[in-house]
């Protein structure tokens, strides 16, 4: 009796076990490729909803959008894509990745000269930037780098093309007298930047300034029309490795972060720039 009773015991606990096990590994997982500018609100996010559906985790991936969509394009296992830029988007949808029909529009920004706190700047906007010691600026494939050159060429301190992306460092500090220039591979770099003191002024969205307000000082806020409307559209992304679940749990997240509900939250990171 006592052999028979031990062995029901020891049955209870390695069933107890493995039920444990089964559940932890009921998880699904999402891996959400979002614009460095998008790091804090989506990180809020992420965990808001993680809260809400304990069995999906959200694997957050910021870079400059366009790293993140070339690395979508080489096979990356993505199941949203949430860019900083409307043609990087359109670059993916034209190579059949996006899943027809879902791509929205969720956040309006605007680009924004910055410097750091107690600078003593001469910099009075994108007219003086020529008076700079040194500027931060994201690279012509980074869409805040794209979208400063596109200012400057409607400011006629740069030749046009029509595209931006090849306008280097270089050609930018000559058209502007010889000006020190550190060119950044997204825009979180060129804040880090600006808000240490590496450098005196740089290009960035309002967005970034957010839980900055200590650390730099917002010298112009640059006009649409001369860098175009700033949108960011989100996607689904076709991920032949996702399985029903993961599919399911990307369009529900998808909807989720671009629900009426959730513009508040975008409002606090973006001080109003939400689209819709």
């Amino acid at each position: 009796m006592k052999k028979l009773i031990l062995g029901l015991l020891m049955a209870a606990f390695i069933t107890g076990c493995g039920s444990g096990t089964s559940s932890e590994q009921t998880n699904t997982e999402l891996n959400v490729f979002i614009a460095a500018s998008l790091d804090s609100v989506m990180t809020e996010l992420a965990q808001s909803y993680e809260g809400e559906h304990p069995g999906v985790v959200i694997n957050l991936n910021a870079d400059s959008s366009g790293t993140l969509a070339n690395q979508i394009k080489e096979g990356a296992d993505c199941d949203i894509f949430f860019s900083a830029a409307q043609d990087k988007m359109d670059a993916l949808e034209d190579n059949g990745l996006v899943k027809d029909g879902t791509r929205k529009d969720i956040i309006n920004n605007r680009l924004v000269l910055i410097t750091y706190k107690n600078s003593g700047t001469t910099v009075t906007g994108l007219e003086s930037l020529a008076n700079a010691k040194s500027i931060a600026l994201a690279g012509g494939t980074v869409p805040a780098g794209a979208y400063t050159r596109k200012a400057l060429i409607a400011l006629g301190k740069l030749e046009a093309t029509d595209d931006v992306s090849i306008i280097d460092a270089r050609e930018v500090s000559e058209a502007l007298g010889g000006v020190e220039i550190s060119e950044q591979d997204n825009v979180s770099k060129v804040l880090t930047a600006v808000a240490e003191g590496a450098c005196e002024v740089g290009t960035v969205y309002y967005s970034d300034t957010y839980g900055f307000e200590d650390k730099v000082d917002i010298i112009e806020y640059i006009d649409n029309s001369l860098t175009g409307d700033i949108t960011y559209p989100a996607a689904l992304i076709e991920n032949a490795n996702a399985d029903e679940a993961q599919a399911q749990a990307a369009e529900d997240f998808l909807n989720y972060i671009s629900s009426e509900d959730k513009k508040s939250v975008y409002e606090a990171h973006f001080m109003g720039f939400v689209a819709g």
